[in-house]
């Protein structure tokens, strides 16, 4: 079993991203290494391209601006049939094979993730969630994590009226991972197809192996990083700023040594 510490109290939020989902065979590795990690841990995901290929079969068509998704009456049910049931039951069974007690949730369940609709301003976003850290209970996760089950999260949220809301998947690894921060010592781990942050996109020998406020400025103002890893290291600052012990970021297929603390990003005040 892979294990960081003999510290039962570790808890890794772990979020895979689509390329992952999208490979059967990346996915069923990168799930073997979650299956044996021995500490608490949480799973979240999105949908990958499978929700765009459905709703193709459907002829949902997939609207984006500035790469977001505009999540329509139509959208909304594909979004929570695929995210919720086919891509989430499918790696809740794969790690059951792998003999990893999972659990399959989405923000709904239990209350788990209440989020209020975005509100319309020079877009409309359609039916997109946002989160608010003081919004969520960690009792219920907690819960799930003292009785040995392992929440694997859909990326989707609910607003207390009834509607479920597409929510964006390093969003909601975040604020688990810092609503649970007062109770566990918590690693957030955002798992993608790249080595980690780098200094080249196209070269990925040329991880930033850590990356602090200063020099994350520093990057930023000189255009050095690549416009699509910024979000992820705001919500990676975001979390720390807010008691998260860790965060990596790094290649899926190398979870072994991201939880361990030896490869990918490590992002730190």
């Amino acid at each position: 079993m892979i294990s960081s510490s003999d510290d039962n109290e570790k808890l890794f939020v772990i979020k895979i991203g689509g390329n992952v989902i999208d490979d059967a065979v990346q996915l069923d590795s990168f799930l073997t290494h979650f299956s044996k990690i021995d500490n608490k841990k949480i799973l979240v995901h999105g949908g990958g391209k499978i929700a765009t290929s459905i709703g193709n079969q459907l002829n949902i068509q997939s609207n984006y601006i500035n790469g977001r998704r505009i999540t329509d009456d139509k959208t909304i049910d594909l979004v929570t049939m695929v995210y919720g049931g086919l891509v989430n039951k499918k790696i809740v069974a794969q790690l059951q094979a792998k003999h990893c007690n999972a659990l399959g949730v989405t923000g709904a369940d239990a209350n788990l993730l209440p989020a209020k609709k975005r509100p319309v301003k020079e877009i409309d976003y359609g039916w997109v969630g946002d989160l608010r850290d003081e919004d969520i209970d960690a009792k219920n996760w907690k819960l799930f994590l003292e009785n040995d089950l392992a929440p694997v999260v859909a990326a989707l949220t609910h607003d207390g009226n009834g509607h479920v809301l597409n929510t964006n998947a390093d969003t909601i690894a975040s604020v688990i991972a810092v609503n649970l921060s007062s109770y566990y010592d918590v690693k957030l781990v955002f798992c993608f197809e790249k080595n980690g942050v780098l200094l080249e996109v196209e070269d990925e020998n040329s991880v930033i192996h850590k990356i602090n406020k200063e020099n994350y400025l520093t990057l930023k103002k000189s255009n050095k990083l690549f416009a699509g890893i910024l979000p992820k290291i705001d919500n990676a600052f975001d979390a720390i700023n807010k008691g998260v012990n860790e965060v990596i970021i790094g290649n899926s297929s190398h979870l072994s040594s991201l939880i361990k603390g030896t490869g990918g990003t490590k992002i730190s005040l």
